[in-house]
């Protein structure tokens, strides 16, 4: 069995050695192969890599510089053809090479790694190139539109105006390739090299300064044109005009036909947008200089043209129309001329929107004319009297409702109501304001609040609100301006004062029914209850009796003031003493009679009379406290008191002169004892100096007689211990005194 497998195994062993041994085999060559590659195959490889590397760069290079010699020939050549199209005036074939030799330079430049100090010289010689073309474009410019101007420092007058001429070449068609290169050749290069917003800038600031703004600005200047062989000439004249302003319609014809002129001579040119540009419209020379000068035009159309044309008067509104369509008509014929594209402009939006400007300008017209007549001069009076009234405008008739409203009213009295009119009637002048004076001033600014209100029936709604609310700041300004802009004076001058306070009371009285008599003749929303101006009527009212009583207490200062130099009329004996009393006396009356001469026919009668009442009664006052305070008065010292209050009596009623009448004047003379509280204390003090005791027990009357009435027992006793010595029977009439 054993031996059997022996056999069996050898075979399998000896085959398995004959493989080992041709594995060493290959092995071995393996080897020899690997050292072989290693040693010859590597070198010839690496060497062979280093030759295609080079050859590469070799290849790059050769690329590169076989391309900028291209470059270069195509900027050499575009030069050649530059020069060879600037000698025949081809402009536009010209300024086209200019650009293609400088796209070409632009891509040599952006070659990184690779310069040429060639390149700085051929950038020198295209921008030298550049500006000897823009300087032949710039002469064939200036002979396509000349201008004629007067020196700059005579630029902003009308005379220097009209010495302003434009001269625009007109070279007819068969003569253009011996005149020169028409006037689409010139611009179309200066677009091509981008020159072309600068010129058409300049021309359109020339044309604004020297010919659009002032047709715009002065109304006598007129445009006239004149065609000559091969030159169109735009001049101006003069000519005489009494309007201030230009109505639109004839601005615009005058503006219109400069644009026609440009339009015809100059500015219909298309041109091609730039190569950079990748846009494939074409615009025209009017299109350009629209889009740079329209914005100002339009300004200066709107502040120096339309605003002057917005009616003053709701009136006129509907006449405005015909403003509107000749904007309408002027916007569109630019449109046609290319130099508007097709949107709304501001200057149509703001001609359309009349009615909101007309409000604006309005309220801002009352406010201004309401502002100069506060500033003028206060002391200008008119003469205002019960019968006399404001220049009311005629209102409008109530509606038909209001009337049937009326008419049912009145019949419900007849037919089912009891008459309880009573048979005696107030006076037509119960509700009137007295007769005084107010400044003229005033009186116009009522009358302007009359007229804006009945101006603002008449108007929108949204009109009608701001000319309401208008009116209410025109009072409003009036309290907060008069009394700071007239403040040194109101405090100085007493008419004045007087003056000031009237016109507040008149103002106040008007606005009592001033909203009530515009009420239902407004719009619906101020029916409601906010048109009024009676929560004004408190404030008019405490502002003007401020001032006067503040004048009052001036006045009433300066009467102390003087009578506290008197020497507290004591001892009158002296003559120093009486003369300082008597004349301290005698300042009072002047300064007395001097305001009422001041405020005759100024204040109203009642107000005249407590005022000067007011004054005389502290005069009085101060010389009762004055002469009840002496300790000792002699017989002598009485006899001269009473002298001096005899003076105040005779004379003090003399300063009531509330009329230039004097003989009206007795009445309120006579009256003095209404007005002057202390004036029977005073004569009952004059009496108390002159009598005797039993005369003044008799006056006292044990505390009924008038005596009693004036002064008090104290004052009583008082003066009787100053008046008399210290005796029996002085003793018993003071013990009468209680």
């Amino acid at each position: 069995m054993i031996n059997k497998k022996y056999h069996e195994f050898l075979p399998s062993m000896q085959s398995a050695e004959d493989l080992v041994s041709q594995v060493d085999g290959l092995s071995s060559n393996i080897d020899l192969l690997k050292a072989g590659i290693e040693t010859e195959v590597q070198r010839d490889l690496n060497v062979a890599v280093a030759e295609f590397t080079e050859l590469k760069q070799q290849l790059e290079r050769d690329t590169l510089v076989l391309s900028i010699l291209k470059k270069l020939q195509e900027f050499d050549t575009a030069m050649k053809e530059y020069n060879s199209a600037l000698l025949e005036k081809k402009y536009v074939a010209a300024a086209q090479q200019l650009e293609k030799a400088r796209s070409s330079l632009k891509m040599l430049e952006s070659r990184q790694g690779f310069e040429l100090k060639i390149l700085k010289a051929l950038g020198t010689e295209l921008t030298v190139q550049t500006q000897n073309m823009l300087y032949h474009l710039g002469e064939e410019w200036q002979k396509l539109a000349v201008w004629k101007l007067p020196p700059s420092k005579e630029s902003s007058s009308l005379e220097s105006v009209v010495r302003s001429e434009l001269h625009l070449c007109t070279v007819p068609s068969k003569e253009e390739e011996i005149a020169g290169p028409p006037v689409a050749s010139v611009l179309q290069a200066f677009a091509v090299l981008g020159e072309l917003h600068t010129k058409l800038k300049i021309f359109g600031q020339l044309l604004l300064k020297y010919i659009l703004k002032p047709l715009i600005l002065y109304p006598s200047l007129q445009p006239f044109t004149e065609e000559q062989s091969d030159v169109f000439v735009l001049r101006f004249k003069s000519e005489a005009l009494t309007l201030d302003h230009s109505s639109p319609m004839e601005v615009f014809d005058k503006i219109k036909l400069i644009f026609e002129v440009l339009h015809k001579y100059l500015l219909n040119v298309p041109l091609e947008q730039p190569v950079e540009d990748k846009k494939d419209c074409r615009v025209t020379l009017a299109e350009l200089l629209g889009d740079m000068i329209w914005e100002e035009l339009s300004d200066c159309l709107i502040q120096n043209c339309l605003v002057n044309s917005i009616p003053t008067n709701s009136s006129k509104l509907e006449q405005y129309i015909e403003v509107i369509k000749s904007t309408e008509e002027f916007e569109k014929a630019l449109k046609n001329m290319q130099f508007l594209k097709g949107d709304t402009t501001d200057l149509l939006k703001y001609a359309r929107n009349v009615n909101s400007h007309f409000a604006n300008k309005k309220c801002q017209d009352v406010i201004v004319a309401a502002r100069n007549l506060m500033t003028s001069e206060i002391h200008n009076t008119v003469k205002i009297t019960p019968d006399s009234c404001v220049a009311l405008p005629r209102l409008p008739d109530p509606g038909a409702r209001d009337h049937l409203k009326t008419q049912k009213t009145s019949k419900l009295v007849h037919n089912n109501m009891v008459n309880l009119e009573n048979e005696t009637k107030l006076s037509q002048y119960t509700f009137s304001l007295p007769t005084c004076r107010i400044s003229s001033s005033v009186e116009k600014l009522m009358e302007l609040a009359y007229q804006t209100l009945l101006e603002a029936t008449a108007s929108t709604d949204q009109c009608c609100i701001q000319l309401f609310y208008s009116v209410r700041n025109i009072f409003q300004l009036f309290y907060d301006v008069v009394p700071t802009y007239h403040k040194e004076n109101l405090q100085k001058l007493p008419q004045l004062a007087a003056i000031h306070h009237n016109n507040c009371m008149y103002i106040a009285h008007h606005l009592l029914t001033l909203g009530h008599q515009f009420r239902y003749r407004l719009t619906n929303i101020l029916c409601d209850g906010a048109a009024t101006f009676v929560d004004m009527v408190p404030g008019f009212r405490r502002l003007g009796m401020e001032c006067f009583l503040a004048q009052m207490r001036v006045q009433r200062g300066e009467i102390l003031e003087r009578l506290s130099s008197a020497r507290n009329f004591s001892n009158m004996d002296d003559e120093e003493n009486y003369c300082a009393a008597n004349k301290a006396i005698r300042q009072v009356l002047h300064q007395l009679k001097r305001l009422g001469k001041v405020w005759q026919d100024v204040l109203p009668v009642n107000v005249y009379c407590k005022a000067m009442g007011t004054l005389l009664n502290t005069a009085l006052t101060e010389i009762v406290t004055r002469i009840a305070a002496l300790e000792d008065i002699s017989a002598e010292d009485a006899d001269k008191l009473y002298s001096l209050c005899r003076t105040m009596v005779e004379e003090g009623p003399q300063v009531f002169t509330p009329l230039p009448e004097d003989d009206k004047n007795k009445k309120y003379q006579e009256e003095v004892p209404v007005y002057v509280q202390k004036w029977m204390t005073f004569k009952e003090l004059m009496i108390i100096l002159q009598a005797n005791l039993q005369e003044i027990v008799d006056q006292w009357a044990d505390g009924k007689g008038p005596l009693a009435a004036e002064f008090s027992a104290a004052e009583v006793k008082s003066l009787i211990r100053a008046l008399f010595q210290n005796t029996e029977r002085r003793a018993a009439a003071l013990a009468k005194i209680k």
